[in-house]
């Protein structure tokens, strides 16, 4: 059992040695441009201040719209959308509730209402 034990670990050692070869280093890639020192360093200045390529929606661009509309016109627009009833409120679109024509003097109204108030029956006034 011990020599089975010897010959494993040298049949393993083998293997390892066999396996443990490496393929040769061949460097970095061959340089392939003509440009200089200084010419590399201008290019990466002027990528260091442009925008990032790699960033979310960078070739989205800013859409610019030609309009031939006068900017005062366009602001009064504004204004009278934004002081407009909401669209999308409750109960828009149902109108103004119109009140008939009434024949009651306003005062009477009034004496009724401050009566209601205090609980005195309308029909004693």
């Amino acid at each position: 059992m011990n020599s089975s034990k010897i010959i494993a670990a040298v049949a393993l050692t083998l293997f390892a040695a066999a396996g443990a070869q490496a393929e040769t280093y061949d460097g970095v890639h061959a340089l392939t441009h003509e440009a200089n020192r200084t010419q590399v360093q201008a290019q990466g200045v002027v990528a260091a201040h442009s925008d990032n390529p790699y960033a979310e929606g960078a070739d989205s661009g800013v859409l610019t719209i030609a309009s031939s509309t006068d900017r005062s016109v366009v602001r009064a627009q504004a204004v009278a959308a934004a002081h407009s009833p909401n669209p999308y409120a409750d109960g828009y679109g149902q109108g103004v509730l119109t009140l008939a024509g009434s024949t009651l003097d306003r005062a009477t109204v009034r004496a009724q209402a401050r009566a209601a108030t205090r609980g005195i029956n309308s029909a004693s006034l």
